[in-house]
């Protein structure tokens, strides 16, 4: 029997210079202490921008502008089969705050900080491709 699908919301939150915000997952969570693009599940009725907005504001204190959809993505955990929507965000308004207890770090290419979540390693591939860089997994820990 096949598992449903969790439908997640991920932000690729650029800032001017172009780095990458990441986070860790909260204690108590799967994978807790991971590093991740921050988002969350998609509620019913809710679109992808408006899932989004939300987590954004819950998890980081930030008010975003614009989603920009980019890739959907899949990834099979232990403990949930996800369909990952990612958007680019290049604007948003407030102070960044790390609301659930986690950690963030602004992050250039390649990024720096360990262990990744294996769900974003097709992710770091595209943006590695489109930055023109090579990509090598290993290096980051896939």
């Amino acid at each position: 029997m096949t598992r449903p699908y969790t439908e997640v919301a991920v932000g690729i939150v650029l800032d001017a210079e172009g780095r990458m915000l990441l986070s860790t997952r909260p204690p108590g969570k799967a994978y807790a202490g991971y590093w991740e693009f921050p988002g969350g599940k998609i509620e019913a009725g809710e679109s992808v921008a408006q899932a989004l907005r939300r987590e954004l504001q819950e998890e980081l204190g930030i008010t975003i502008a614009a989603a920009h959809p980019w890739k959907v993505t899949e990834h099979d955990y232990p403990h949930a089969l996800v369909r990952l929507h990612w958007c680019k965000v290049y604007e948003w308004q407030g102070a960044l705050e790390m609301r659930e207890g986690q950690q963030m770090a602004w992050q250039s290419w390649p990024p720096m900080v360990r262990p990744l979540l294996p769900g974003a390693f097709p992710v770091l591939e595209a943006l590695a491709r489109e930055r023109g860089l090579p990509f090598d997994a290993a290096a980051l820990g896939g």
